[in-house]
């Protein structure tokens, strides 16, 4: 009778036991998930919370833009029509040297594409006043394709040489200011001068620039 109630209460114990591990492993797993699920929650919402931020900063920035680009149509259209241009020529006539309008101005000053026979043309009109035996220099338009528009676009040489001859003191001079006056920036390199005080040859290296266009880089942002 004795070694029957023993294992009742064996049993019984037994039980308890198991009942408590139970108990405990639920309890755990609930835990456990309540921690990994509240960590979830907090990073999703610490995304949300970025991912609005972003697009906030993007409105505020598209706002901005909006406003600049009404200010930049009105100056770009107030300095197309200026007249005289900043030459002080005929805005309305682009047959005279520092005729037409600015716009064309500037793009002739620094065209966006690499153009050498027109650097050569516009050499040879520059120079018409003068005898003007050669215009050289690389043509280098293969390599320069490589070159394409860009946000942040910079100025690219392009070297070429002259030589006039049948010149003096004072055409060399005269020669000079020509080049300074050019709307096309001319930087001289070097010259060389040879033959007699009037009746001299100069060859000069100079180099002038293009600059490829500015393109507008629109970007897509990963918000991690």
């Amino acid at each position: 009778m004795a070694r029957l109630e023993f294992s009742s209460k064996k049993l019984e114990l037994d039980k308890s036991n198991t009942q408590m591990v139970i108990v405990v492993a639920v309890a755990s797993f609930l835990t456990i998930f309540c921690l990994i699920a509240a960590q979830g929650f907090l990073s999703q919402n610490q995304y949300k919370a970025r991912v609005i931020a972003a697009k906030a900063k993007t409105n505020d920035q598209l706002k901005a833009n909006v406003s600049a680009a009404g200010a930049l149509t009105s100056s770009y259209s107030n300095f197309v029509r200026a007249n005289p241009n900043v030459l002080d020529g005929d805005s309305t006539n682009n047959t005279t040297d520092n005729g037409g309008d600015n716009a064309r101005l500037v793009l002739d000053a620094l065209p966006s594409t690499y153009d050498f026979p027109a650097l050569t043309s516009s050499v040879e009109k520059l120079l018409q006043n003068f005898v003007l035996t050669s215009i050289t220099g690389t043509d280098d338009e293969v390599a320069q394709q490589a070159n394409e528009s860009s946000p942040t676009p910079e100025p690219v040489a392009m070297p070429f040489t002259f030589t006039i001859i049948n010149a003096s003191y004072d055409s060399v001079q005269k020669l000079m200011d020509t080049l300074d006056a050019s709307i096309r920036p001319i930087q001289i390199d070097s010259f060389n001068l040879s033959g007699a005080s009037t009746n001299m040859q100069l060859t000069v290296n100079a180099h002038t620039y293009y600059q490829p266009a500015k393109n507008l880089n629109i970007t897509k942002e990963v918000i991690k």
